[in-house]
């Protein structure tokens, strides 16, 4: 049926933005989605680093950027300072060095707790998602385009997809913790 295709495949964006979120937090990794929403000044344009320059990660503590435009360095060094994301760049007129140092225990669980907080984010789409699915049979049946059976069917479908889809995201979310907490 239409409405529990879409709402799977809305309820699957839902989990891909909480791992595209989940990316985005330090682990004492290093990794290129660190400064991949870091916008440079590039001839007037905010550009996200990645279009203005190579990421590479070297060493598993360590990015290095390398602009595409030498003049760009101080503009991406810049950028990173005002990010405000706890990371020191060194820039030796070349490329730039990022070290990600390991985060401290503080810092570990504040990170878990934005684990969380992305995580509780993502449930509250999914169960949006299975509102709109619900409310949408009920149009259906209302217009008599399905039984109230087929309506009491359905919505039992919708929330056993609801249920397999918050597994996943504490799936995700659990993973993620433990990786932070690892460190």
């Amino acid at each position: 049926m239409q409405v529990l295709k879409n709402a799977e495949t809305r309820m699957d964006k839902s989990i891909e933005k909480l791992k595209r979120d989940l990316s985005t937090l330090r682990t004492g990794r290093a990794s290129a989605s660190l400064v991949e929403n870091i916008k440079v000044d590039y001839w007037g344009t905010p550009t996200p680093i990645p279009h203005v320059g190579q990421v590479t990660v070297p060493e598993a503590t360590q990015l290095v950027i390398k602009p595409y435009e030498k003049p760009l360095l101080k503009d991406i060094e810049r950028a990173i300072h005002e990010a405000n994301i706890g990371l020191n760049p060194n820039n030796d007129g070349e490329v730039i060095r990022i070290n990600v140092p390991a985060p401290t225990e503080e810092r570990r669980k504040e990170l878990a707790k934005n684990v969380k907080s992305f995580a509780d984010d993502a449930k509250v789409a999914i169960r949006n998602v299975r509102r709109d699915a619900n409310d949408e049979l009920k149009k259906m049946q209302k217009s008599s385009d399905i039984t109230e059976d087929e309506l009491k069917s359905l919505q039992d479908d919708v929330q056993k997809l609801t249920d397999k889809k918050i597994k996943e995201v504490d799936a995700v979310a659990a993973s993620k913790e433990k990786d932070i907490m690892s460190q």
